[in-house]
């Protein structure tokens, strides 16, 4: 059977999934993000959609619809709230669970669905064990971009975001969750830094910005974000999901600053905005 040719950008020049989180269930990968409109007055405006490949034949792009409207949250009837960048991990159950932020909140939301593309349904708000929400506690920072990841009966959750000169905000932090993927275990815990916190650290220059994304990988545990210069995705390096990253360096940049071969290295032909990605292995191939 002849393969349909394989290029970049992946989706129809029409769709729009910014933030993606990429994933192989079965023999399919499937690419979760959030959903701008062309046109669209701010970010993040659509329900979200998935879309998914043969993992032989990644030119063969399945739309599979609507997974999760924007109104399937209590807290956002209306409608009115964005649903910010996502992201899915399978639980101990079996089950796939979508986790998200509105845009005007700062408490962690999760769906669930029994299939990596079906209809995902409202679950519940990850909260402490006295049932607080994790983002309502005074203390708490604002959750924002989860990087979820599931070993045995236990999540890793990561989240954070961190604006130049916000000193409020630390950078991402880390919390284990229960097997109802829902209960906090362990209190919030730093491991990147933002700009506020990274001066005279290896993390200088390349503060964490946003995009918490985690991955394992022969072992270790390999965090991907998106940095203070925005247009880079960075990443970090850890023996453990819960402390001892070090950073590990640039992934990619959609800029072409510091090149100099064709223009003045400081002078970029193409302004870069922010970036928001992750990484996965297909067919033995990063």
């Amino acid at each position: 059977m002849s393969k349909k040719q394989a290029f970049n950008p992946y989706l129809p020049s029409w769709e729009y999934i910014p933030d993606g989180e990429p994933y192989v269930f079965g023999d399919r990968v499937y690419v979760y993000g959030s959903h701008d409109f062309w046109n669209g007055y701010v970010f993040c405006m659509g329900d979200y959609v998935c879309w998914s490949a043969p993992v032989n034949d990644l030119g063969n792009w399945r739309y599979e619809g609507v997974i999760y409207p924007r109104n399937a949250d209590p807290m956002n009837k209306d409608g009115r709230m964005c649903l910010y960048a996502p992201d899915v991990t399978v639980g101990p159950d079996g089950r796939y669970y979508l986790y998200y932020v509105l845009d005007k909140v700062g408490v962690m939301s999760v769906a669930v669905c029994d299939e990596p593309a079906g209809k995902y349904e409202f679950y519940g708000y990850v909260h402490y064990k006295d049932g607080t929400r994790l983002g309502d506690r005074e203390g708490d920072e604002p959750q924002f971009d989860p990087g979820v990841i599931t070993e045995g009966d236990v999540t890793y959750m990561y989240s954070g975001f961190c604006g130049a000169g916000d000193k409020s905000r630390t950078g991402s932090k880390v919390v284990t969750l229960d097997k109802d993927m829902l209960t906090v275990l362990t209190e919030p815990q730093l491991i990147v830094p933002g700009s506020c916190y990274s001066a005279g650290t290896e993390w200088e220059g390349h503060a964490f910005f946003e995009a918490s994304s985690i991955r394992k990988v022969n072992g270790k545990y390999y965090f991907v974000y998106s940095s203070e210069v925005m247009h880079e995705l960075c990443y970090a390096v850890s023996d453990s999901p819960l402390e001892g990253f070090k950073y590990g360096g640039v992934l990619v940049s959609n800029a072409d600053l510091h090149i100099d071969t064709y223009k003045p290295a400081d002078l970029p032909t193409c302004r870069g905005a922010n970036n928001h990605g992750s990484i996965i292995e297909i067919n033995n191939e990063w």
